[in-house]
């Protein structure tokens, strides 16, 4: 089934026809070689933007938790975060490398589609009321995480992430962006 354009179903799709398909038509250089714009290489970029993905799982449970706290908790939360920004760009950095040997080519476009799926099921029994709750964000941690984010913006998030970083791939003629 095709989800309607616009969606965050239909971004979760696209996100996932894209990286098949550049999956299929890179080669090993295209993979080895680094993207534009980061330290990462080709594939571990793309793992990098699963990653984003995997964040999101990760992170429901928090939003749901602080979603129905004052706001000053996640206020306070979200400050500890930002103090550790140093620290947690470091941690991304060579986690996405060490994950990349792992989630390589063959398996993290399964990998995207699993998660992805989940993320359709889990938001398909979400409430109205409580898309609309949300938490306070460590927003020097990534572009897209802005001051507040209800559920819903926290579902979106990883197609942002995805399209962003998709720009800073360096594949072969006809395999890029």
């Amino acid at each position: 089934m095709t989800a309607a354009p616009g969606t965050v179903q239909h971004g979760y799709e696209r996100n996932c026809r894209e990286l098949e398909r550049w999956l299929a038509a890179a080669s090993d250089a295209d993979l080895r070689r680094l993207s534009a714009g980061t330290r990462w290489t080709n594939e571990e970029l793309l793992f990098h933007m699963v990653f984003g993905y995997m964040v999101v799982q990760a992170l429901l449970p928090l939003v749901r938790f602080f979603g129905v706290l004052p706001r000053p908790f996640s206020r306070a939360f979200a400050w500890i975060l930002n103090a550790g920004t140093a620290p947690f760009d470091v941690v991304n950095y060579l986690g996405s490398k060490a994950a990349a040997r792992f989630f390589n080519r063959r398996r993290m476009a399964a990998k995207l589609l699993r998660v992805t799926r989940s993320l359709e099921r889990r938001m398909g029994r979400e409430t109205a009321a409580a898309m609309g709750r949300g938490m306070s964000f460590p927003d020097r941690w990534d572009p897209f995480f802005t001051p507040w984010m209800s559920l819903a913006d926290v579902y979106a998030y990883p197609i942002q992430h995805f399209d962003f970083h998709s720009t800073q791939l360096s594949l072969g003629h006809g395999t890029g962006p």
